[in-house]
């Protein structure tokens, strides 16, 4: 095991003027689970090919431990990775597929063997041993392919959308396996995924990547209740963040008939008279006035809960609002959404950044 270390690492592809990965600085503690999320084409995928020796690095260094490997061919790294297809040799059984590495590494048999069986113990795999990957379900395929890192024994496990291929149930089934497998190995980690809900649920802390820049990297609950910026806070969460567009009198954010008053350190820290509300769904109270009047357009009922999808008054702009079980509420009825002030995040519109509490 080992920590990872991007110091100011850098990729921009040939014919293209804007680095993939712009100067990421990043540590990754020793054991740690760290997930790489954003929109596509953000730069995570760059950042785990650079890791793992696929694409250099034009700017920069990237250290596993305390060994610069930057320019160390990917053989040598001492990294396993687990891909999004699972690349299983159709010929050969689970046993095969899963000690073959360690077969051309010219492993001992008996040796091999017992490295196998151990894999396939842990992700519950023993009973396939014989079987070819024709005769496996996706995620036992995918099972495969995490045993084909594992008997490896590597410094760091690198994981490139792994499970993007399964479908929505067996995906939910897979990642916390996955995650338990992780913390029972204690190996670190790196995960990519265009999924937030993946990232959330899996990593120990999160990496959020926009236009090749690193915008936050923090625990799951950290980036949920204090997002640093604009972005992150509409990225993540779903249903998304409601960002209303507001402006500033002096003394109060408005926004339709909704007020939010300001301090005089966030109105210091403004750089223009606009000012981006943010409010998640869950932080709506659902009244008659007192609020950002609304119409209700349609009610999404899930049993537990029920997400409202509103209009505000005057405006266009939906506002997605979330009760508590079933709603009695119908599409055009108007109510009153009242934010909680806790659940309250202002940003400056212009430059993106949380204002101050």
């Amino acid at each position: 095991m080992a920590t990872v270390t991007f110091q100011h690492a850098s990729r921009t592809y040939p014919g293209t003027d804007a680095p993939a990965v712009d100067a990421l600085d990043l540590e990754i503690g020793d054991g740690e689970f760290l997930v790489l999320v954003g929109p596509s084409g953000c730069g995570k995928s760059t950042t785990l090919r650079m890791l793992a020796g696929l694409e250099p690095v034009d700017d920069g260094n990237i250290l596993i431990g305390d060994r610069d490997v930057t320019d160390v061919p990917p053989k040598d790294r001492d990294i396993a990775m687990v891909f999004q297809s699972y690349a299983l040799y159709p010929h050969m059984t689970v046993a095969e597929n899963i000690g073959f590495h360690l077969k051309v590494k010219k492993m001992k048999k008996q040796d091999r063997r017992r490295r196998v069986e151990d894999a396939a113990r842990i992700l519950d795999l023993y009973e396939l041993l014989d079987r070819k990957p024709a005769n496996l379900s996706g995620g036992q395929r995918q099972r495969v392919a995490m045993g084909r890192a594992i008997v490896r024994e590597p410094q760091v496990f690198l994981m490139d959308e792994p499970l993007s291929n399964l479908d929505a149930k067996l995906r939910v089934q897979t990642r916390t396996q996955i995650a338990a497998l992780q913390r029972e190995l204690g190996v670190t980690t790196v995960y990519v995924t265009h999924d937030q809900t993946e990232a959330m649920t899996m990593g120990d802390r999160v990496a959020v990547l926009n236009d090749g820049l690193l915008q936050q990297c923090a625990s799951p609950r950290e980036l949920f209740t204090h997002p640093v910026n604009e972005f992150v806070a509409g990225f993540i969460g779903s249903p998304a963040m409601n960002l209303l567009p507001a402006t500033t009198d002096g003394a109060s954010a408005a926004y339709g008939t909704l007020r939010v008053p300001l301090t005089p350190e966030q109105l210091e820290a403004l750089s223009s008279a606009s000012i981006t509300v943010g409010v998640r769904p869950n932080d709506f109270d659902i009244r008659t006035d007192g609020g950002l009047n609304a119409t209700v357009e349609f009610v999404e009922e899930l049993g537990s809960e029920a997400f409202l999808y509103c209009v505000a008054d005057g405006t266009d702009k939906e506002i997605v609002a979330r009760t508590d079980g079933l709603s009695p509420l119908r599409g055009g009825d108007k109510v009153s959404l009242v934010p909680r002030p806790a659940g309250l995040h202002l940003f400056d519109t212009k430059s993106g950044s949380r204002l101050p509490a």
